[in-house]
Order: structure tokens, then sequence, then C-alpha cells
């Protein structure tokens, strides 16, 4: 299960500075609605999951994206809709 949490605790967690995560996200490493989610104009939240696959595959981006292709996949939004019986009789 992928969980988003804060910047403080992805930083503490992935042992990456404040800079670099920062880096990482502006250059586009770190995918916006994949990667790291805007809540608001003050609250980021990071997919911890994601992040860790992406160090670890960095240079295999096939197997990173394999990754991603998964979580997009458990979305509730990409499951398919299951149809609703009728009541009639």
């Amino acid at each position: 299960m992928n969980q988003f949490v804060s910047k403080q605790e992805a930083l503490q967690y992935l042992n990456l500075s404040s800079t670099t995560l920062k880096k990482y996200r502006l250059q586009g490493l770190l995918i916006e609605g994949i990667h790291w989610v805007r809540i608001n104009s003050r609250c980021t939240r990071y997919n911890l999951e994601l992040i860790k696959d992406w160090l670890q595959n960095r240079h295999d981006p096939v197997a990173h994206q394999r990754a991603i292709e998964v979580y997009q996949a458990s979305l509730l939004s990409n499951q398919r809709k299951v149809p609703q019986r009728s009541n009639r009789r």
C-alpha cells in the first residue's frame, strides 16, 4: 500500500537533505501526481514507496515505470466498475 508522507518524514526515511529532495522535484525527476502531490500552496506530500523505488531504479527507467503502472492500477479510480444489480422483480 502506498503511503503519502510529509516532507520531514520523507527526508528522515530516505536519508536525503531537504535541498536534494527539492532539487529532484523541481528538475522533474520526481513527477507530480506520481511521486508527490500538492495538497495546497503550503502542503506537499510524498509517495514514499515510489520514491524508494525511483532511488533504487533511477538508472533503470523501465523497471521504475513498471512500479508506476502497478501503483496507478491500484488506485480506486482505475478499478473496474462492478455493474449494479437491479432490485426489480
